[in-house]
């Protein structure tokens, strides 16, 4: 089974939480389209929360390494050019 289908089948498995080191985010990741409609609610793309801070390290967590800390998790948006 794939990584991607296994990931689908666990939700443990589904992205959580991606965390962008500050640097890197005003560098170069602050294009990305990212959201926030309110403020529990967090900065999200595609449905996934973002920490931005110095001392994180660049990453996409899953659900299970995440914890409460990318939660409300939501179903993954599709990619939009």
């Amino acid at each position: 089974m794939g990584r991607a289908a296994a990931a689908a089948a666990d939700p443990d498995q589904q992205p959580g939480l991606i965390t962008v080191e500050s640097g890197l985010w005003v560098e170069h990741l602050s294009v990305v389209r990212a959201t926030c409609s309110a403020l529990h609610d967090g900065l999200r793309y595609r449905n996934l929360q973002i920490h931005v801070g110095s001392t994180l390290v660049t990453a996409v967590l899953s659900r299970a390494e995440a914890g409460e800390r990318g939660a409300p998790y939501r179903d993954l948006t599709a990619l939009t050019a």
